[in-house]
Formats: C-alpha cells, sequence, structure tokens
C-alpha cells in the first residue's frame, strides 16, 4: 500500500513531518468532518494503534511576555476521551463530534528557551469572525500518540475567513524550580489570526492503519518546526544525578535519581519520570508516591507524595525533597491517582491499573 506524507505543512514557514515510519495504510480523499471509522472491538487496556491518524493544519504561533511560546492548529473534529472519577473507580468517558464542530483546535504551550512543555492551570480560546462567530471555550488539556501533552477540544466555526483568535493561558500549575522559580504565575494572552476554509480542512489527508490498529505499540509523535522553531512534543529527559533505576507498568515508563545540584536546596532531591512507554511521551496529571529503601532494609522514607514540578534541564516531572538520600536506595512507584488529562484514540484504555513498580 502506498503511504502519503503525514502532516504536510500547510502555513507559511512551518513544515510538519512524522517522526518516524509506520508500516501499511492507506489514505482517504475527500474525508469530511467528524467521519471516523468505528472503533476497534475489544481494545486492549493498553497503549494500541489507533484505527487512523489526521493531518494537521498549523494556524500560527505567538510569544508571551514571559517567554512562553504558544502554537495553534487545526484537524478535522474528532472523538476523545475524559477521564471521571465515579463509583469510587476512574473511567474514561468517549466524547463523540457534535453537528456543529468544525474543527478540532488544539494549542501547544513551551518554555521558548528551553523547549520544556508547560501545564497551565487553564487555557481559554476565543474566536471571532465567519458568520457571526463569538465563541470562547475552556479546552482540556490532553495527551495524543502525535502531539503528546497539549490543550484542545472540538470547537464550533462557521464560515470561510481569518478568524481572530485570543488565547488565554493560566499561571503553570506545577511547581517550578531553578531558572523557571517566578515565571509562569500571571496568565498571558496571546492572538493568532486563523485562516479556515471548510474546502481546505477537507482536503487534509486522512489515513487509516487498516493492518495495525488495535495491536499493542503506537504510532511516532509528529516533528513540527515554524520560523525556524521547533515544537516540542515533550518527551521525557534524562535526569542525570544519581540514578535510581527505571521500571515499566502498565505502559507507563518510570525513571528516578537523587539530585544534589544547588537549584534544588539543600536537602537531596528525589525526582520521577512518568512517560508512555513507545514514544517517551511526558504523563502529566498523575498522583505518584515514592518509597525509597536503604540497603539496611529500612525505609529512607516511605509513601511520600511527589509534586508535580518543572525544572529547566529536565523538563515536567514529579518530585520531593528527601532528607538522607543518597541514590543507592531501592526506589519504590506507587500511583495513587491516573493521569487526569483527556486521551485521544489509541490511549484511552491505558494506565488505569498502574501496579506499584520497583525500579532497577
Amino acid at each position: 500500500m502506498d503511504r502519503r506524507r503525514f502532516l504536510a505543512g500547510s502555513a507559511a514557514g512551518l513544515t510538519v513531518g512524522a517522526a518516524g515510519c509506520v508500516d501499511a495504510f492507506t489514505s482517504l480523499d475527500g474525508v469530511s468532518s467528524g467521519r471516523e471509522p468505528p472503533l476497534v472491538a475489544d481494545r486492549p487496556d493498553a497503549i494500541y494503534y489507533p484505527t487512523h491518524t489526521e493531518e494537521m493544519t498549523m494556524g500560527g504561533m505567538a510569544m508571551t511576555d514571559n517567554g512562553m511560546a504558544i502554537s495553534l492548529s487545526y484537524t478535522f473534529p474528532h472523538r476523545f476521551w475524559r477521564v471521571f472519577n465515579r463509583d469510587g473507580g476512574y473511567e474514561a468517558e468517549q466524547f463523540d463530534v457534535e453537528a456543529d464542530d468544525a474543527i478540532h483546535i488544539m494549542a501547544n504551550i513551551w518554555d521558548s528557551e528551553t523547549g520544556v512543555v508547560l501545564p497551565v492551570s487553564s487555557v481559554d480560546i476565543a474566536a471571532r469572525g465567519g458568520n457571526g462567530v463569538d465563541e470562547r471555550e475552556t479546552v482540556y488539556p490532553m495527551v495524543s500518540q502525535q502531539m503528546g501533552f497539549h490543550y484542545g477540544d472540538n470547537y464550533h466555526l462557521d464560515g470561510d475567513d481569518t478568524y481572530t483568535v485570543d488565547i488565554t493561558v493560566g499561571a503553570t500549575t506545577a511547581r517550578r524550580i531553578g531558572a523557571f522559580e517566578g515565571r509562569f504565575d500571571e496568565p498571558q494572552t496571546v492572538t493568532i489570526d486563523l485562516d479556515y476554509s471548510e474546502a481546505a480542512r477537507n482536503e487534509l489527508d486522512y489515513e487509516l492503519y487498516e493492518e495495525r490498529q488495535g495491536e499493542p505499540g503506537a504510532i511516532s509523535p509528529m516533528s513540527m518546526e515554524m520560523n525556524g522553531m521547533s515544537m516540542p512534543t515533550g518527551r521525557v529527559r534524562e535526569l542525570g544525578g544519581n540514578s535510581l533505576g527505571t521500571g515499566l507498568a502498565d505502559d507507563v515508563r518510570y525513571a528516578a535519581a537523587v539530585l544534589t545540584a544547588d537549584r534544588f536546596g539543600e536537602t537531596p532531591y528525589l525526582a520521577v519520570t512518568a512517560a508512555t512507554r513507545y514514544s517517551e511521551l511526558v504523563i502529566p496529571s498523575m498522583g505518584l508516591a515514592g518509597t525509597l529503601t536503604g540497603s539496611d532494609g529500612e525505609p529512607v522514607v516511605e509513601g511520600m507524595s511527589l509534586e508535580p514540578s518543572l525544572d529547566p534541564e529536565f523538563g515536567f516531572h514529579y518530585g520531593a525533597a528527601v532528607a538522607g538520600a543518597t541514590g543507592e536506595e531501592t526506589a519504590t512507584i506507587e500511583v495513587t491517582t491516573p493521569p487526569q488529562v483527556a486521551r485521544h484514540e489509541g490511549y484511552e484504555t491505558a494506565f488505569f491499573e498502574t501496579p506499584t513498580v520497583e525500579l532497577t
């Protein structure tokens, strides 16, 4: 079967492409909004190849006064899942395309200097233009195999036009370390002009994974560049310091280390990253607890809550100061709350039954 180029950028100065190859899929031309193949029957409780992917169009990029870079893009409206706590357990509920949804709109937010993807308290997107459109929505934090951690939702537009889009980004929700201290603590608003036409949207590539859909695995994250600036997908970074090892459970890949650099303060710092199994994309909005056990079998710390944090060198992670930690201990990581972010297809069944894991 022929493989068509995935994510060929249409905005000036933009190049977008797949970061790797996926075998055996076909393309559909002339697909209109909301037209998706049925979900795979008996999806695994794990990360799996989705039924399809869609080309993305870049709307533009802007910078805030405090050094945040914000990009805006869209594709076809499509189903996604949100996580809810019901009857004492967590589950993913599917949200389907509604009749007035024109696009799935997406915002990526990162620090322009370090490329660290930033979790924030809220993202509001307000669009004006077309046939009297004056729409404002708070969009959801999401994870997808193509884009990693971002913010998005299906969105109403009406009529071909250049829409004026205001994106208001709240303060970051994570503890900030080192050069990040005192930054990203105030809401910021940027304005991007979004060129939209229904015909151009319907010409976006729409590609099926007929031979691999439903199998364990994941498509490769895309690579994006606009005006010479790379737009990160939030891949996990090396921690450095004294490594406590790695572990894998329920398709979550963990790494941990004890760090003593000056920016962490006088007390040794335990840092833990949680990432997707196949592409090592950061998984935010989890509840994690850590236990460190010394060589004598005695706990240095037991069941300590790990706080979502941002470091300018290794980015988003979960961490806590642990007096007496050396990096020679055995680390055990427990999930107290599964990831609360919305999920694109291929992630919606994963990360709900994560066992405690000992790192080696």
